[in-house]
């Protein structure tokens, strides 16, 4: 397995992975970020992906509506959301994540067909260009985020992977992230290193990995069991941990979780 971490397409996020021996970076271009300026800075990226010998490990897009009403495929998002793959194309970058809006307007049924049809068109786009592509299991603007919508959805799509977040599940009253990673881990592209922590039954913090409630031993073993070997992205999530602090966070979790990759 690869350990890396999310950062920003800057200069300082690749010297920053250099010092601290990362094999990548993660970028994510979500809803709230312009793509078109983001690809402008592609080739200024892919100098800096050569100069500190620093991957890109996935991009990903977070939040964005994908289907109308009707269930159709936005089609301005569709387009945002090619130019993207061209991206990783470009970059080396193996992994595109993205994820699909439900509508009220549609039955649950409905919303999987739509999501299929649109998941469909990104899988087929990507594998042009050699791009895999992944559903985040985050539930921002996302309803493609637990076993129920995989059985069905990645159950028809073969071709379609899964980034997967535990602290997403657990927060969501969900302790079963154990069994999810065993019964579809085999379907995992990408994986997320975030601390999640809880008290009285709420989300209190994202501490750094192993400073927090999740079972990451038994996360790694499952992981190895099911024949993982992809990339580990730690994400730095809490507003505790941020500057200096933050900075020990991120060397604490690199680590820990360094003792776990064999």
């Amino acid at each position: 397995m690869q350990l890396g971490i999310i950062a920003s397409s800057t200069e300082e996020s690749f010297i920053m992975a250099q010092n601290k021996n990362l094999s990548f970076i993660e970028l994510c271009v979500n809803v709230d970020q312009d793509v078109h300026t983001f690809t402008q800075t592609v080739n200024q990226i892919n100098d800096w992906v050569s100069l500190y010998d620093v991957q890109i490990g996935s991009i990903g897009r977070w939040g964005a509506d994908r289907i109308d009403e009707k269930g159709q495929p936005i089609e301005e998002e569709l387009q945002r959301e090619y130019q993207l793959i061209n991206a990783c194309q470009t970059l080396g970058c193996p992994v595109y994540i993205t994820g699909c809006n439900a509508q009220e307007s549609l039955s649950y049924l409905d919303n999987c067909q739509a999501a299929l049809h649109y998941f469909q068109k990104l899988i087929t786009y990507g594998q042009e260009r050699g791009i895999k592509i992944a559903t985040y299991n985050c539930r921002w603007n996302n309803f493609v985020c637990e076993e129920r919508a995989w059985q069905i959805i990645h159950g028809q799509l073969k071709d379609l992977g899964i980034k997967y977040d535990a602290s997403h599940s657990y927060y969501a009253n969900n302790d079963n992230y154990l069994s999810e990673i065993a019964n579809w881990g085999h379907r995992f592209y990408h994986v997320h290193i975030k601390g999640a922590l809880k008290v009285d039954g709420q989300r209190y913090d994202d501490p750094p990995a192993g400073m927090d409630q999740l079972d990451w031993r038994s996360i790694m073993a499952i992981l190895y069991k099911v024949g993982y070997n992809g990339s580990l992205s730690i994400e730095p999530h809490s507003t505790t941990w941020r500057g200096t602090l933050g900075d020990k966070g991120v060397d604490f979790t690199i680590e820990f979780i360094k003792n776990y990759i064999l």
